[in-house]
């Protein structure tokens, strides 16, 4: 087998059906810059996990950190309209792939707030990351607050909970303000029965506000979902279910000691802004409730330019 095809261009594999690499000199050959990982080229990486998995981020910018947690079932992609607003006015932004999510491993366990909180924190202790504004989008704003109950806010100056979970989504008897388990139960149905259809419904309809009248949300944003949603795992994307929709945020939200922001729309149909940011606001000493009047949930690409400069003045505001 021959390992090196310059003359032509051409893979090996074109002339002789087995597939090399081209040689060394032929990026020169062509004009193309061979890449070389510096230290500070940190665009995409990895940290590992107690339990060995992998966790995909991407860290871009320098200056003091923003890290932003993402939404059920998407990956750090959702985030990258604020995360390059940010990285591009003096801020390290840094968003990571939960684990069973875009390019992190799919485990078969830890689908849960308290493994999801701790990934976060192997995140920020490996990259040595202190001062942080800790952003949590939807199920992303469970994960940043149930870090914020577990491990403190010793290396957090600020948080900012965004269309989040929090402080309890299901329906219970101290909870009488939540979502029946039957809408939790209708998501495992249909992830069970065609979860890319699912993903679809989701994206089509009440996640970005498009089954309003007169949306017009357009169908890249809406196929980006699918997308994003496809490349988790089918496993971890179901009990992420549970995760979001079943966890007690309350006792987290009591630990907050650090300037709060909270930002939600008031026709989310996913999140109810009544269930989500008001009574999380009304929780968190001293946080300030920013309401977007007839914004969705997917506020993140439908809001992305007002969220940016929110999140951004928002950080802004500490001086590390």
């Amino acid at each position: 087998m021959t390992t090196c095809a310059r003359s032509t261009g051409s893979w090996a594999c074109a002339r002789d059906g087995n597939c090399a690499r081209p040689c060394t000199t032929d990026y020169a050959f062509h004009g193309i810059r061979e890449w070389t990982r510096s230290q500070d080229d940190r665009l995409m990486a990895h940290v590992t996990a107690t339990d060995g998995a992998e966790i995909f981020y991407k860290d871009w910018g320098a200056g003091r950190p923003v890290v932003l947690s993402h939404g059920w079932p998407l990956n750090s992609d959702s985030w990258e309209a604020q995360q390059l607003l940010l990285a591009t006015n003096g801020f390290r932004a840094i968003a990571h792939d939960r684990r069973g999510h875009g390019r992190s491993s799919q485990t078969w366990h830890g689908n849960d707030m308290d493994t999801y909180a701790d990934d976060l924190a192997t995140l920020i202790d490996a990259l040595d990351l202190r001062d942080v504004t800790l952003v949590g989008f939807s199920t992303g704003g469970g994960e940043v607050a149930r870090y914020v109950g577990r491990h403190g806010t010793a290396r957090i100056a600020q948080v900012a909970l965004v269309s989040a979970v929090p402080p309890f989504m299901l329906l219970t008897r101290d909870n009488p303000g939540g979502l029946p388990i039957d809408v939790f139960d209708g998501l495992r149905a249909g992830a069970l029965a065609d979860r890319s259809q699912l993903y679809q419904d989701l994206a089509d309809g009440p996640f970005f506000g498009h089954n309003r009248p007169g949306a017009d949300v357009p169908a890249g944003v809406r196929d980006a979902f699918w997308l994003q949603s496809m490349a988790a795992g089918h496993h971890n994307a179901y009990e992420s279910i549970a995760a979001f929709s079943g966890t007690d945020f309350r006792a987290d939200l009591d630990a907050f000691d650090v300037p709060t922001l909270v930002i939600h729309g008031d026709d989310d149909q996913v999140v109810p802004f009544a269930v989500g940011g008001q009574a999380s606001a009304a929780r968190i000493d001293g946080a300030v409730l920013t309401v977007y009047p007839g914004a969705p949930h997917g506020i993140t690409d439908t809001h992305k330019e007002r969220l940016g400069a929110d999140l951004l003045a928002f950080a802004k505001e500490h001086t590390a």
